[in-house]
């Protein structure tokens, strides 16, 4: 059986997610998940104390802010600056042994790469849960990947608990990090997910905006 797998996953120590440790275990075992990606906006430190502080299976990651938009870099134990080049952050990223993911490429609201998105990108993510318009970005996202040949991955890109697991990614591989990822450079995995129902995002909303006031 392939593993599921939400490789998008905020935490509280982005600045805009009210996710907690305990919550992230509680929703991603209530959602059926083998494991999640800690993917904190510039920041790998929630990742990596949260795998420490856990025996549920998390893949340690960060979200990168580069110069054209957000990159999504798994496997990294080791900061990665923001504000580089699109090729200069996916080069740092792989120096960390890491794997470059275009996260929510074409989508509104977000600090989307769009037609930046080259092949030397281990993989795009083509569903997200949170992106909006939903069906538009998904419609557009499949078609660059397979444009450019590259493996298709989904995420929820979760800020709140119940955002957890609304879009995940199938994946053959062992319960590894790195076999994980090797079997996304592979193409061993299957993009799964439908987009967060509005009365969640809208709760979301509010949470996040209270935590930045």
């Amino acid at each position: 059986m392939p593993l599921k797998i939400d490789l998008h996953v905020h935490t509280h120590y982005s600045y805009d997610s009210v996710i907690t440790p305990k919550e992230l275990v509680h929703y991603t075992k209530k959602r059926g998940l083998d494991g999640v990606a800690i993917t904190d906006h510039d920041t790998i430190d929630g990742a990596l104390k949260i795998a420490k502080e856990t025996d549920f299976p998390i893949i340690p990651g960060i979200e990168v802010s580069s110069i054209k938009g957000h990159i999504i870099g798994l496997n990294v134990r080791e900061q990665i600056p923001r504000r580089l080049s699109v090729e200069e952050t996916m080069k740092r990223i792989h120096e960390a042994g890491g794997i470059a993911i275009a996260c929510h490429p074409i989508t509104f609201f977000k600090e989307s790469l769009g037609t930046h998105i080259t092949s030397n990108f281990d993989a795009i993510e083509v569903i997200n849960a949170s992106a909006f318009p939903f069906g538009y970005a998904v419609k557009h996202n499949q078609k660059m990947a397979s444009k450019l040949g590259i493996p298709k991955v989904a995420g929820s890109d979760a800020h709140y608990a119940p955002e957890i697991g609304y879009a995940y990614t199938l994946i053959d591989a062992k319960l590894e990090v790195d076999d994980i990822v090797k079997a996304i450079c592979e193409g061993l995995c299957q993009p799964c997910g439908r987009a967060i129902p509005f009365k969640i995002r809208l709760k979301r909303e509010f949470l996040s905006l209270k935590k930045r006031l």
